[in-house]
């Protein structure tokens, strides 16, 4: 399957099989995560891989986007590592573990093994819940996983805008 085509096909899962990840397949997507350009090749991230019992436990306490999930990863980076824009008011951290992210949604994709991104939680309260270091920052939970039978995309995952709505040539 060519890039497009991965990309297209690729929907946010919201039911999962309980089904675990093969560690290979776990391996491959870390290391997508691992080797995502970073602002600087600062490398902040931090990648949690949630998958006991009672780091699932904690994750559905902090959010209702597990689906069933037999895996996440808690997506942090580290605030001293990060690259600070000219200003002093921008850094690139949310950005970084965005790409770092994405890389490891479409490993996902890639492996067979389904995904969806959540930011419906509380940084903060995610941060205590798993005893993360004061400079570290969550900016996401990573759902992995294999769609269970009736799972799908929802209904606007093939809407989107034409090219020449997102898209200024200058």
């Amino acid at each position: 399957m060519d890039f497009l085509e991965l990309a297209r096909e690729r929907y946010s899962c919201k039911k999962y099989a309980p089904t675990p990840v093969e560690k290979e397949k776990l391996d491959a997507i870390l290391e997508a995560a691992r080797i995502a350009p970073t602002a600087k090749n600062s490398q902040p991230q931090r990648v949690y891989v949630l998958q006991s019992e009672e780091a699932l436990s904690k994750a559905d306490g902090l959010t209702p986007c597990r689906y069933g999930a037999p895996v996440m990863l808690l997506i942090a980076y580290d605030r001293d590592l990060v690259f600070h824009y000219p200003g002093g008011v921008y850094d690139s951290g949310a950005e970084d573990m965005g790409i770092v992210a994405t890389h490891a949604m479409l490993a996902a994709a890639a492996e067979g093994v389904d995904s969806c991104w959540v930011n419906f939680f509380d940084p903060d309260k995610a941060a205590k819940a798993f005893g993360l270091p004061e400079n570290e920052v969550p900016v996401l939970f990573l759902d992995l996983g294999y769609a269970a039978p009736e799972a799908g995309p929802l209904d606007n995952h093939i809407k989107r805008k034409p090219l020449e709505e997102t898209t200024t040539w200058l």
